[in-house]
């Protein structure tokens, strides 16, 4: 249940988009292509809804799962084998109405340059979906954890990591995440917190009301205070049309 928590705001948020979009391009099918989507936690349920979904995923292992989870609910996805900077070798220029890169920039080596291979793939006005670590809410845990000179590094150290030890490899403030898609060519949008209070209230209290919760996830998700502590920050942002255009 604490898993179907922390995935409503983005869906709704996705959701929207996708009708939008849909609408726009006048049909009910987009090309949706599913950046480091491993297993097909959204892939399969976008292909269930009728769209047309492509993974790539440098692991073969997850794209195996993929492919069985997909058989399991009776829908296509397409599954291709490599890192998100290679989706201009994969794929060809503006085959896709939406990319998604749900936590993802936290593992490549280079965010610009996979953000840059994203836009690439996309067609003018496309929309990418953007889920990523947030460094804010890495230190607000820490605290809370009782680890406050780890709370203080991750405030401190580019990155957003609290030690060597960190199983992160990167976080980002939402200014951070706003300014590299500005900076490859997005139009950024809405950004919303995603568990914001799921990861801090305990099991007990959550499974207690998690119609309550979701509600109070959904309310603050879009709050310029509670937004910015969230473990992640979903955006959405569309790539600009060249100038001229």
């Amino acid at each position: 249940m604490r898993d179907a928590t922390r995935q409503t705001v983005v869906w709704e948020a996705l959701r929207a988009v996708l009708a939008e979009r849909a609408a726009a391009a006048g049909t009910g099918s987009l090309d949706i292509v599913d950046a480091g989507g491993g297993t097909g936690g959204f892939a399969v349920p976008l292909a269930g809804l009728g769209h047309r979904v492509t993974v790539v995923d440098p692991s073969p292992d997850a794209l195996a799962a993929l492919e069985r989870r997909a058989a399991e609910a009776g829908v296509q996805v397409k599954g291709l084998q490599g890192d998100v900077t290679d989706l201009g070798e994969l794929l060809p220029p503006g085959c896709a109405d939406v990319v998604l890169c749900h936590c993802t920039l936290e593992h490549v080596d280079d965010p610009a340059g996979a953000l840059a291979a994203i836009g690439r793939v996309l067609r003018d006005d496309g929309v990418i979906s953007v889920i990523a670590a947030n460094s804010v809410a890495a230190a607000l845990h820490r605290a809370l954890a009782g680890r406050f000179d780890e709370a203080s590094r991750v405030l401190g150290e580019p990155g957003g990591r609290w030690g060597d030890r960190d199983p992160m490899p990167r976080r980002f403030t939402r200014e951070e995440l706003v300014g590299l898609l500005t900076a490859a060519g997005f139009t950024v949008g809405d950004v919303h917190g995603v568990r914001i209070f799921t990861d801090i209230v305990p099991s007990m209290l959550a499974e207690s009301d998690p119609g309550a919760l979701i509600a109070l996830e959904r309310a603050a998700a879009s709050h310029p205070v509670f937004r910015d502590i969230a473990t992640q920050l979903h955006v959405i942002g569309r790539k600009r049309r060249p100038a001229g255009d």
